[in-house]
């Protein structure tokens, strides 16, 4: 990958380098993480975030709940809750990950869409 990246900055004459210079680098994890709350579907991904956050403290609620049982009925009736809670916390959370994908291919299919008109110019 760095070799193809390479020959791609050497075809490029200077001022296109620049320019795609002054684009910048691919933003960071907590920049991408970040910027699921924007844009037209951003309200989504804030609602799942307040159910996920939800979820995860009913789940840690009910996790203290088996710690804290004596007998093992009382611990089931704690601890299979806590359990499923907290299961479907993370697979919510997780459900976030495609979308962080999605906008880094749509990031380079725009850089090239970029390239692709400056070089039809």
């Amino acid at each position: 990958m760095r070799n193809l990246d390479t020959m791609i900055d050497e075809a490029l004459d200077a001022e296109e380098r620049e320019l795609l210079r002054s684009i910048g680098e691919e933003p960071g994890f907590f920049s991408q993480a970040f910027g699921l709350f924007g844009g037209k579907l951003g309200w989504v991904n804030v609602l799942m975030m307040i159910v996920q956050a939800a979820i995860f403290v009913a789940g840690v609620y009910a996790a203290w709940q088996f710690f804290e049982a004596g007998d093992p009925v009382t611990q089931l009736r704690w601890g299979l809750p806590a359990a499923v809670l907290l299961i479907v916390s993370l697979m919510i959370k997780l459900a976030l990950w495609p979308e962080i994908h999605a906008n880094r291919v749509i990031r380079e299919l725009k850089r090239l869409e970029l390239q692709i008109a400056r070089s039809a110019r």
